[in-house]
């Protein structure tokens, strides 16, 4: 069971935000931030740059320690697009990759307490009428019956058992959104490849990509996420381990 939003930290089960604009974090920097949560036991989930601290009338406190994030895109060089001009060639965009480094909340003092205040975690009779909703959104054909849980990519849906069927109802929420992560590599959608079987390094990636997606829609919608088998964190170790870039 990962430790996010469980007695490893005291922050309430939330994505990771940028403290001055309240927008969420995506992609590595929401593990990143997540583990640094876990590790130093911070009571929240709202980040900053030194200079953002400043700006919102506070500081960071002294001696603390920030974390790395990154930022990635591409541009096109003025001389490249001169270039293309002339020759009527597409342009050239050049990948790039940028760290910041940010603080949490509670390592900074004189922040406005808009910034600093804690939400409460969502009521649990608010959860299952978001993830009804998230489900319905997403367009996708979900079946609800039987006693596995699958999604058919040559025909396009995902079916679950029932709510009842589990020990712990909660977990349905969390099953129901793995599955739908499989789905968003639909050939329509963005077509990823689903050509590994059961032990083979691409069926191991394929459920690391489906796992975090629960795990990052779970903490969006204030669900407690839960890993399904112990083997799943064997293969996964070792797509990471045979390539840093995985994720």
């Amino acid at each position: 069971v990962p430790p996010w939003g469980t007695a490893a930290s005291k922050a309430s089960l939330a994505m990771p935000k940028k403290a001055a604009t309240r927008r969420q974090y995506s992609g590595i920097n929401v593990l990143i931030l997540w583990a640094s949560v876990i590790e130093h036991g911070f009571p929240g989930q709202s980040w900053l740059t030194f200079r953002q601290a400043l700006a919102l009338g506070g500081n960071v406190r002294k001696g603390e320690h920030g974390t790395t994030v990154v930022y990635a895109d591409r541009f096109v060089p003025d001389d490249e697009r001169k270039r293309a001009r002339e020759t009527g060639e597409d342009a050239q965009a050049i990948p790039f990759l940028k760290r910041f480094t940010v603080f949490n909340a509670a390592q900074c003092e004189g922040l406005p307490e808009d910034v600093t205040i804690v939400a409460p975690p969502p009521l649990p009779g608010l959860i299952e009428p978001k993830v009804e909703a998230l489900i319905k959104a997403t367009g996708i054909d979900f079946r609800i019956g039987g006693n596995r849980a699958f999604y058919v990519p040559a025909h396009d849906y995902v079916q679950v058992p029932p709510p009842q069927a589990y020990f712990e109802p909660i977990n349905w929420h969390r099953t129901a959104l793995h599955e739908l992560g499989h789905a968003t590599g639909h050939a329509s959608r963005l077509n990823r490849d689903f050509s590994g079987s059961f032990g083979t390094k691409k069926y191991a990636f394929e459920e690391l990509i489906a796992e975090m997606n629960a795990a990052f829609c779970c903490a969006s919608l204030g669900i407690t996420p839960t890993v399904r088998h112990a083997d799943y964190i064997g293969s996964w170790l070792e797509v990471l381990r045979e390539d840093n870039r995985a994720i």
